[in-house]
């Protein structure tokens, strides 16, 4: 194989709390066994890519110079990072491109030529390596289509996934307008599963409406507690999926849950007997999840991650999920981006502090060759 040289995204912290996020040469290793090398051609920025490539370093008062970003990180976020320190991380978990190297095995030589998702780890760059059992091939789709067809896609059809796990029959989901709350909304209605939809403004109220969304509740509105008493009280919606984190949301949306089971049930000092299970798995708001405890005592908060989560569920079960998103990758899982980017202007001010604000429904892709 000729020596492919390219540039990646990398992200560095150091003990003394400087983040370094700059555009670096990269050099590509000929793959082996059942590697690939893709030229990669579209990469979607999540909130998870976010983590790594920014966390909650100050990015609004950051140094810009042409391909790189150096900014100060705050003191609690350097000492519980200490195992990164000094750590040039690529950064970029998913994306599409083409596969122009293969190693020896049967899996990666089939893939040569072909159009290809993965899930890698480090997709911000000219060139990526995966591992061929972890790509999809995408036939007549573009890389642009297929770019996002890990991470918002399985994490939407987990969740309900991880519902019927836990013998639960409804879900909550907030910051719902977004790409994955989206998907989720379609995968609901298909699968006969009621869903309540939280979100923030009038405008995404009606995009969720538009696609057939039942339930929307706004919590800018002061109706917003009677709304989601009335939308959990149709369901009966016992799981909450969080993309918020912080703040009180969580609380009322199991508070809520609560007075509902509780209508018309006799009093019980311990509250109702209905399991209420709230899943945080984002991190829009970076404050303190504040829980009143009015709601029982037959309930869980605990963390969501995908990975994990995929674990529990098995290979045949994850499997399915694959074979359902690359058929409607198209439909279901399509996804939309406000803008796109060269892999030096991910780095430009302007578009850092845009996609780093991590408003619903303003996700940014990421074409390296432009």
């Amino acid at each position: 194989m000729t020596q492919l040289h390219g540039q990646q995204l990398v992200s560095k912290l150091d003990a003394d709390g400087t983040l370094t996020v700059e555009l670096a040469d990269h050099e590509v290793a000929a793959p082996t066994g059942t590697q690939v090398v893709i030229r990669v051609e579209a990469a979607p920025i999540n909130p998870s890519d976010l983590g790594l490539l920014f966390g909650p370093a100050d990015i609004e008062n950051a140094t810009f110079t042409p391909g790189k970003i150096v900014a100060r990180m705050p003191g609690a976020a350097v000492r519980a990072m200490g195992s990164r320190h000094g750590l040039a991380m690529p950064v970029g978990n998913e994306g599409a491109g083409t596969v122009v190297a293969a190693g020896e095995a049967p899996e990666a030589q089939a893939l040569m030529g072909k159009r290809v998702t993965s899930f890698p780890g480090a997709m911000y760059a000219t060139y990526a390596v995966a591992d061929a059992r972890m790509c999809l091939e995408l036939g007549d789709v573009s890389a642009e289509q297929g770019a996002s067809a890990f991470v918002n896609p399985l994490t939407a059809l987990s969740f309900t996934e991880t519902m019927r796990h836990h013998g639960h029959k409804a879900l909550v989901h907030t910051a719902a307008a977004s790409n994955l709350g989206q998907m989720l909304v379609k995968i609901c209605q298909a699968d006969g599963i009621p869903l309540v939809n939280v979100v923030r403004s009038e405008a995404q109220v009606a995009i969720l409406k538009g696609i057939g969304a039942e339930h929307v509740v706004d919590s800018s509105q002061d109706s917003f507690l009677e709304d989601l008493h009335a939308a959990v009280d149709a369901t009966k919606a016992t799981m909450v999926f969080d993309a918020i984190g912080g703040g009180k949301l969580v609380s009322q949306i199991m508070t809520v849950m609560e007075q509902v089971a509780n209508s018309g049930a006799a009093y019980s000092r311990y509250g109702s007997n209905s399991p209420k299970h709230a899943f945080i798995y984002g991190a829009l708001d970076l404050s303190p999840t504040v829980l009143t405890r009015n709601f029982g005592f037959s309930w869980d908060v605990s963390g969501w991650l995908l990975t994990p989560w995929m674990g529990k569920l098995g290979p045949e079960i994850v499997a399915k999920m694959r074979a359902r998103v690359l058929a409607e990758l198209t439909t279901t899982f399509a996804s939309n981006y406000k803008a796109r980017v060269t892999l030096e202007q991910a780095l430009s001010r302007e578009a850092a502090l845009d996609y780093n604000a991590r408003r619903t429904g303003e996700k940014y892709l990421i074409t390296p060759a432009g």
